[in-house]
């Protein structure tokens, strides 16, 4: 069903629905259709990418298929299936809609009341809110959150925000992997909750099958011309280190460590 979809992805027209107007980077709600099936996506193309001083090379859309290449490769099944496409506006990434677009997906990451933690959850930062109120970030402890928490620190996501967490039918998606896999370690999230802790062996196994996959060249090939060399070599060193140390990482000092806004 997956290669199903993302060759729908690939070959299909596009109808432009309307425009996502808290996006940064001119994303629209599309229809693709192909033959007699259709999918409701996200379509965020190229020509419209604000450019960023700290990735300088590729685009934002070929960041995003890279993920997704990654997700798939080491079973993570975190990104929905997501094809490079051309459509109206040219090159753009094109991203499987997951849900209903007027359904509030169930949080997996919160901002509440101190005392108001769900059981299951853990707090990974405190605030208040313009009023003086405390407030905290939580998220929750679930496999398929932890799983996610391993699959940004592998691309080195620098923009986990709670909201890019959509837990949908029983199945948790990541979502805006955009400015992600650099060279530098920048990982910048919510999901802190077990930082220092063992790695599980699922995910072990996970990272090593990335690790497997780059080194076959099997996936090298198909991120060529989505990353550049240094940053394929750098998804390997990452691998390899969170293998080596065993374990979830922790913030790094003289790099802010959760995204804002955090959700």
């Amino acid at each position: 069903m997956m290669n199903d979809v993302v060759d729908l992805l690939t070959a299909g027209e596009v109808e432009l629905l309307g425009r996502l107007v808290e996006s940064s980077n001119g994303a629209v709600l599309v229809r693709v259709t192909h033959h007699d099936d259709s999918r409701l996506a996200i379509h965020k193309p190229v020509a419209l990418e604000r450019p960023l001083w700290d990735y300088p090379d590729g685009t934002l859309a070929g960041r995003e298929r890279a993920a997704y290449l990654i997700s798939e490769a080491g079973g993570f099944d975190v990104v929905p299936p997501t094809v490079l496409h051309e459509g109206p506006w040219g090159t753009a990434m094109t991203q499987e809609w997951v849900g209903e677009p007027d359904a509030s997906p169930e949080p997996v990451v919160d901002v509440v009341a101190p005392s108001a933690v769900p059981d299951g959850w853990r707090e990974v930062l405190r605030g208040e809110t313009p009023d003086g109120d405390p407030v905290v970030v939580a998220h929750s402890l679930d496999q398929r959150v932890r799983t996610a928490a391993v699959f940004d620190a592998l691309i080195n996501n620098s923009d986990r925000k709670g909201g890019h967490l959509l837990l949908v039918d029983d199945r948790l998606w990541g979502v805006d992997h955009g400015v992600s896999l650099g060279v530098e370690p920048k990982l910048r999230t919510v999901l802190w909750g077990w930082a220092g802790e063992v790695l599980d062996d699922a995910d072990r196994a996970r990272l090593d099958q990335v690790r497997e996959a780059l080194d076959s060249g099997v996936l090298r090939d198909e991120l060529t011309g989505l990353l550049t060399h240094e940053e394929i070599e750098a998804l390997l060193s990452r691998a390899e280190d969170l293998l080596a140390q065993g374990r979830h990482p922790v913030p790094l000092p003289g790099w802010p460590a959760i995204p804002w806004p955090a959700m």
